[in-house]
């Protein structure tokens, strides 16, 4: 009987890229949930799929992550990001199961201007970044067996995300502007997918929290301005301070996150944010030329 994988979150960008690279891990069964599915915040929904499914590894990729809407929607996200996280938790812990949680770059306050180890002192800054860090604190007090990744800016052909944001807000406005004071690294899906997977088919045991997003670090605009450039998209854009772009959740200056656990741990190398983006671009022209049909 081969180990079954649970993939929550199903039909977000995170979920369909672990979907896309599926085929070449036959040695394992996938089952992906969404909320019509399994609904993490119901902790006796969670037990019953237990009872029936015997699941040996979870990838919990069922999150709210509607960073501004969150200031506004805080019971929403304690219900997704620190119930749902706990409650799985506890029902992996009586099963036996490993789990694999998403977390983010934004538990961190970004006042410091190195990348952030996991030990690093955390401090959101906003409900978003405090949901997860409670979701983070509430696994680590329930569960023996699991890992923790933070990651950054992710974004890929799949969902909603900046990437497709900028592409489509070019087709709509001449101009864009754009922060170009806050460092982090984007991180493509489809590379922390892979990643997700090396730590399963492994079998890894050094469990805890770690940090993964691509290498390199760079600001919104020029994020922005990389992706019109690889996409052949003409558009004025913008530089503009954080100030001139209030947003209800508050960022944080530099969240670039410190990847040497990961590296040394699974022995990988990681691709530099800027290969990683022609590579989505070059997936999302595939889908788009298929759509045009």
């Amino acid at each position: 009987m081969k180990p079954k994988v649970l993939v929550t979150g199903a039909n977000g960008q995170l979920a369909s890229c672990i979907r896309d690279l599926e085929s070449n891990f036959t040695e394992f069964d996938f089952i992906y949930t969404n909320t019509s599915d399994l609904d993490v915040t119901n902790l006796d929904q969670i037990t019953n799929f237990f009872i029936k499914t015997k699941v040996d590894w979870c990838i919990n990729c069922a999150a709210y992550t509607a960073v501004d809407k969150a200031e506004n929607d805080t019971q929403n996200a304690t219900n997704i990001n620190v119930i749902g996280a706990k409650n799985l938790a506890v029902v992996c812990q009586k099963n036996k199961t490993i789990l694999i949680h998403i977390s983010t770059d934004f538990v961190f306050d970004g006042i410091t201007s190195k990348p952030y180890k996991e030990t690093d002192i955390t401090n959101p800054k906003n409900i978003y970044g405090l949901t997860k860090l409670k979701g983070e604190h509430e696994i680590i007090n329930s569960l023996e067996h699991y890992f923790i990744i933070r990651t950054s800016w992710l974004y890929s052909e799949y969902g909603n995300n900046f990437m497709k944001t900028m592409i489509k807000t070019s087709k709509e406005k001449a101009e864009i502007s754009v922060v170009d004071d806050q460092i982090g690294t984007p991180t493509y899906a489809s590379d922390l997918a892979k990643v997700i997977l090396k730590f399963i088919v492994s079998k890894n045991k050094n469990f805890g929290i770690y940090h993964y997003s691509n290498e390199g670090e760079v600001s919104w605009y020029d994020f922005a301005k990389a992706i019109f450039e690889e996409k052949r998209i003409k558009i004025k854009l913008h530089p503009i301070k954080s100030e001139s772009y209030p947003t209800p959740a508050k960022r944080p200056r530099y969240s670039v996150l410190d990847k040497t656990k990961i590296k040394h741990n699974l022995k990988i190398e990681i691709p530099n944010w800027e290969d990683s983006l022609k590579t989505a671009i070059q997936k999302l022209n595939g889908q788009e030329f298929k759509n045009s049909y």
